[in-house]
Order: C-alpha cells, then sequence, then structure tokens
C-alpha cells in the first residue's frame, strides 16, 4: 500500500547508536581478535628499538606499505636471535588495538628470520670489498692533532646535531676557529653533498680535523653513511676525519673508513679536543716536573762541582743556571699574562653574549603573547553578547508577531469556533440542523451543545 500524504510529509526517524571512544576501540578489538588470531606474516625489520623493559618494538615492512609489531619480553625469551633491521623475518601472532591511541599493531609471539634484507645484504658486501681493498686498516688510520685550532664540520645545519656539536666545542675550548660545510644527510642528493664536504676540507687544507655528523636514526635514514662514493670519499681526505653518525649502536661504512669513529656526534666533539682547564692543569704539571728535574739535575751538578773542588767552575755554573732560572720567570710571566689576555677577552665575550640572551628574553615574548590572548578573549566576549542580543531582540519581535496572528488571539476577544460531530469547522447556519450535537471552541475550553433551530440571517 502506498504511503499517504501526511506519511510522507513526516518521515520516520531512526534511533542513533554512539559510541564512546574507547567502546569502538573496543569492538574494533573483539572483531580483530575473533578474525585474525594466530597468523603468520612475512617482511622486512625496519625501526628496530629494543626497551629496557625487555620488550622489543619494529615494523615489518615490504614494497608496499609496513605494520607496527610488538615483541614483549615473555615472549623475547624464546627468540634465539636478535631483531635488527633489514633483517627478514616470519612473525605468527595476532592482530590487536592499541586502544590508547586507536592504533592497530602486530604482537608477535614467534620469530623465526628468513634470511637477510636488501640493505643489510648490501651493507655485508660493501663492507667485505672495502675491508678486502685495505680502507678498513688500522695502519692507514692517522692520529688526531693533540690541540687543533680549526675544526670542519660536514652535516645538516637544520638539525639538533650541529648545535649540540658547536655548544660542546665552546664550552670546552672558547675561541677554536669552526666551519661548517651544509650537507643534507638523507634522501636524495645527500651522498653527493656529503663528498662535497670532505673534498671541500681536504682541497683547501683549512681544517686540522673533519667531524662528519648525524643523528640518529633507521637503516634506511643512515644508508647515505654506507655508500661506496661516501667511504672512497673519507679515504681519499687529507684531513683526518671523525666519523659521529647515529647512535652507540649504530654502525656505519663511513664508521669503519673513518680515522676514528665517535659513539655519537657529542662525543665527537668532546674526543678531538680536550678542556682549556685540563690543558691549563697539564701545563702545570710539566712545569712542576720541569721545575723538580730542573733543580735536581743543578744538585747533581753542585754536588759533583763541590766534590771536585772546582770553585770557579762552581760560579760560573750558578751564574747560568741564574741566567736560566731568570729565562724562566720571564717566560712564566709571559704565559700568565698571555693566559689573562685570552680568560679577559673571553669574559667579555661572555658578558656580551649574556646582554643579547637577556634582551631576547622569551619571558617578555610570553607576557605580550598573555596579554594579546587577553585582549582577545575579551572581544570574543563582547561579540558574543552582542550576538545575543541581537537574536533576543529578533526572537521577542517574531514572538509578539506571532502571538498577533495566533487564532487563540481571535478567540480571546469573544469569537468561538463551531465544529460539526466530523470536526468540520461551520460558517453558515444552513450547514446544519435541528437536533444535531455541536461543538464550540472558546478562548478557554469547550462547549458541547444541541441545535434547537437555525436562521439563516442575523435577527
Amino acid at each position: 500500500m502506498p504511503p499517504t500524504t501526511s506519511q510522507l510529509a513526516f518521515p520516520l526517524s531512526f534511533e542513533r547508536r554512539i559510541y564512546a571512544v574507547s567502546e569502538l576501540n573496543a569492538a574494533v578489538q573483539n572483531l580483530l581478535e575473533d578474525k585474525f588470531r594466530a597468523i603468520w606474516v612475512e617482511g622486512e625489520i625496519s625501526n628496530c628499538r629494543p626497551a629496557a623493559s625487555g620488550h622489543v618494538y619494529f615494523s615489518l615492512k615490504d614494497a608496499q606499505s609496513q605494520i607496527k609489531c610488538a615483541l614483549f619480553k615473555g615472549a623475547a625469551r624464546f627468540v634465539k636471535f636478535r631483531p635488527q633491521d633489514g633483517m627478514r623475518v616470519l612473525a605468527r601472532g595476532n592482530l590487536e588495538v592499541y586502544e590508547a591511541r586507536g592504533e592497530y599493531q602486530f604482537i608477535v609471539e614467534l620469530l623465526e628470520p628468513q634470511g637477510a634484507g636488501a640493505l643489510q645484504i648490501a651493507f655485508e658486501q660493501l663492507k667485505k670489498k672495502l675491508n678486502a681493498e685495505g680502507l678498513f686498516a688500522a695502519e692507514r688510520k692517522r692520529p688526531l692533532p693533540a690541540l687543533p685550532k680549526r675544526v670542519g664540520i660536514v652535516t645538516s645545519i637544520a638539525g639538533a646535531v650541529i648545535r649540540d656539536i658547536l655548544q660542546i666545542l665552546e664550552r670546552r675550548f672558547p675561541g677554536l676557529n669552526i666551519r661548517v660545510f651544509p650537507a643534507q644527510v638523507q634522501g636524495e642528493g645527500a651522498v653527493q653533498q656529503v663528498c662535497a664536504g670532505l673534498a671541500y676540507f681536504s682541497q683547501y687544507a683549512w681544517a686540522d680535523v673533519v667531524i662528519l655528523a648525524r643523528g640518529g636514526g633507521s637503516l634506511e635514514d643512515l644508508w647515505t653513511f654506507n655508500e661506496e662514493a661516501v667511504a672512497r670519499a673519507i679515504a681519499a681526505s687529507k684531513v683526518p676525519v671523525v666519523s659521529a653518525i647515529g647512535h652507540e649502536t649504530d654502525f656505519t661504512i663511513a664508521d669503519f673508513v673513518a680515522d676514528l669513529r665517535a659513539p655519537t656526534p657529542s662525543a665527537a666533539a668532546e674526543l678531538i679536543i680536550c678542556t682549556r682547564d685540563s690543558l691549563l692543569e697539564q701545563i702545570a704539571a710539566q712545569n712542576v716536573k720541569m721545575l723538580q728535574a730542573l733543580r735536581y739535575r743543578l744538585a747533581l751538578c753542585a754536588r759533583a762541582l763541590h766534590e771536585r773542588g772546582v770553585d770557579r767552575a762552581a760560579t760560573v755554573m750558578h751564574r747560568a743556571i741564574t741566567r736560566r732560572s731568570q729565562r724562566v720567570d720571564e717566560l712564566e710571566f709571559a704565559l700568565r699574562r698571555s693566559l689573562r689576555t685570552a680568560i679577559e677577552t673571553r669574559t667579555k665575550r661572555f658578558v656580551e653574549v649574556n646582554r643579547r640572551l637577556q634582551a631576547n628574553d622569551l619571558r617578555l615574548r610570553l607576557a605580550h603573547g598573555k596579554h594579546h590572548g587577553q585582549t582577545l578573549h575579551e572581544r570574543m566576549q563582547r561579540a558574543m553578547k552582542e550576538r545575543l542580543w541581537q537574536s533576543r531582540r529578533r526572537f521577542e519581535s517574531l514572538d509578539l508577531h506571532l502571538r498577533q496572528l495566533s487564532p487563540l488571539t481571535v478567540l480571546s476577544r469573544g469569537y468561538a469556533i463551531v465544529q460539526n460531530p466530523q470536526g468540520e469547522v461551520l460558517r453558515s447556519s444552513s450547514e446544519t440542523g435541528p437536533g444535531e450535537d455541536l461543538s464550540v471552541r472558546l478562548s478557554r475550553g469547550k462547549l458541547n451543545v444541541t441545535v434547537v433551530r437555525t436562521r439563516d440571517t442575523e435577527t
């Protein structure tokens, strides 16, 4: 039966099912547990991160996509190898939802190796090739200068690595000459830029030592430093090269070719230069040793001369010793003046930098931002009050207009609405007859009446 006009004018309303976020995640978890339990997944390990708790987190990937995985401590105890980036594995486990972030992940219960990934194979092949050529040999490693005056750095100027290196060098030995060659360390063009930086410092022989640095990352992120071109650029450098790639557990081909490998970029800055205080301590210690040796030698000579009874020789020797002692004192005074001048220069520089930092105090900027935020908040409140007032005025106007047009207003003036038993409104006395029951609608309430007689005209 087709719907009526009244039915089409008022469509049925369906009840909405509203989920809480945690309820929705729990529902998805139930679906995944029913559908994806004890399944096997094959892929290559990437971004492997062992945790101090004993859990291991990594991603399994293929050429098109990847999935996050978690190997918890209980299951990790039965894995007979250490998962590493680039390893191809076969994993069995369950697909679950990590409800805290609304992400699904693969919970690994069993892990079996399937051979090394493509990047790992390439790494081992190049490592074997360069080792056979002697690029890793300890004999070709050059010692670093004890006190370099100029340091070259090849790294990205966009990350935190360069800031850490510069801060450590400035703290350990202020006034050190530093030159940075900005280079992309990941992605397309990174190999060419890194090689260009090494060639620059090798060609101009400006630096006493070069730091090749990059922050941590996965095997893919660090692959620039596993390229043969970078390795040969390091080997061809005329300046000693310190590799500081990734974290302490990360090893690249560049680490094996470089003259020195630093576990981290920050450690590289600490390895190439001693602190100014330690240098002064070494000078003071050498000075003490020199004076002790000199006094001992003089004592031996004095005894020998005394035993031989050569008074004149003793006098000449004493005069020579006095002159040399005076020379030592002059050198000591000159050294003190030089150190005092250097300290005063660094102090002035520190005061100037401190003044500039205070001029750029973030607290002033934050106070200005807070004041601006309060101003915007007050403007918003005023706009909202104005909008509410206008809406209220419009509502009151519409309400008054509606009241004026309401049929109840007409009825309140003494009029009535007469309806027959069928609910139809009567507009003429000819539409009813004697004995018919009618309903009279007043302003307040209704009357049920019976027609006694009708009149067609007013009398």
